[in-house]
């Protein structure tokens, strides 16, 4: 297994901000889409079904290459 599948929801609250949930992760892509059906009927998900968003993800490898600043409100 090379890669994995982080399924996510989004929801936008605004113009410029969002809520975004790690629902899971998973071996394949269908396991992710079977999550979907599992969680979609789940208040706030249900309303919001658009949101879903299935990403592969490789494994064993860096995915934040860079540096970070922290923005303090």
């Amino acid at each position: 297994m090379d890669e994995v599948f982080l399924l996510w929801h989004v929801h936008k609250l605004g113009d410029n901000d969002e809520d975004e949930k790690l629902i899971g992760v998973y071996r394949s892509r269908e396991d992710a889409e079977a999550a979907i059906k599992r969680v979609g009927t789940q208040p706030g998900f249900a309303e919001a079904l658009q949101g879903f968003e299935i990403c592969p993800y490789r494994l064993n490898e860096d995915h934040w290459t860079e540096g970070y600043f922290t923005y303090l409100y």
